[in-house]
């Protein structure tokens, strides 16, 4: 099914969530109005792929700010071109191979995530995302009631969620709700991963059993797209509404990206 706003097209990549993005150039920025539309498409579908962009570090900071506001990240490296930019390669910083959400450490999470990809490997190196409102919503009214009273607890060391970091004892931790009300939208979705410690209302014990289910719910092939890369693709996402696995299929092959991450929401219009 193809949408078309403001000059773009709007391609889904699944029945539930997921787009690609065509018609539009982000190297020269938009205007209010299709970021406006580029915005709106968000909510609605959570994940966006715009292929071929071959984005600067500049052009990369300035599409993200279309959608919130970029992030000066404490302890991540930083690309000379750009402080707001994050530079990766998995041969030397490793791999993201696990679901996870991006920003635990921080409260409220990021609100957005995207990647500018510059190397990818010939075959493999996808990216898996799950729709974790999606996941909520075929979870049973009594099951649910039980997960809006319990909390997950996350260490709070920025640090150590760092790709190649040497990571610490959890000294700090914070706590996220196992339920999460999109600050945005106002949809109900789940919102763990897997480098929760533990669940707070509840026993130890249940809280295992919780957390094993949850995670392997939230996962399920049936709330997943997949999207597999060239270089010069940008992608964000929607990081309080899914959670995202990096496919580790490829062995010791390239896979070189750059990172932005966006914090506030833009105010505006609503439609």
């Amino acid at each position: 099914m193809t949408t078309t706003a403001t000059g773009f097209e709007i391609r889904r990549a699944g029945p539930r969530f997921g787009a690609e993005v065509t018609g539009i150039d982000l190297r020269t920025g938009v205007d209010e109005r299709t970021a406006e539309d580029l915005r709106r498409a968000f909510r609605e579908h959570k994940v966006l792929v715009f292929r071929g962009q071959h984005l600067t570090p500049d052009q990369h900071v300035e599409a993200v700010r279309a959608f919130a506001e970029p992030f000066a990240h404490p302890t991540a490296v930083k690309d000379p071109a750009n402080p707001l930019v994050y530079p990766y390669n998995v041969q030397r910083t490793g791999k993201a191979s696990t679901w996870h959400i991006g920003g635990l450490w921080r409260n409220p999470v990021f609100a957005i995530e995207s990647l500018t990809y510059e190397v990818v490997p010939a075959l493999g190196g996808h990216t898996l995302w799950a729709d974790l409102q999606a996941a909520y919503d075929d979870l049973s009214e009594p099951f649910k009631k039980l997960l809006e009273s319990v909390n997950a607890v996350y260490d709070a060391n920025a640090e150590n969620y760092a790709q190649g970091s040497r990571r610490r004892g959890v000294e700090e931790t914070t706590e996220h709700p196992v339920v999460l009300k999109h600050p945005e939208t106002g949809r109900k979705g789940l919102f763990i991963s897997t480098s929760a410690l533990g669940l707070t209302g509840v026993t130890a014990q249940e809280g295992r059993v919780l957390l094993d289910h949850l995670l392997r719910h939230a996962s399920s092939p049936d709330y997943t797209i997949r999207f597999g890369w060239q270089a010069g693709d940008f992608v964000l996402w929607d990081n309080r509404a899914t959670w995202h696995y990096a496919v580790d299929d490829y062995g010791d092959g390239a896979r070189v990206y750059r990172k932005v991450i966006g914090v506030e929401p833009v105010r505006g219009p609503r439609s």
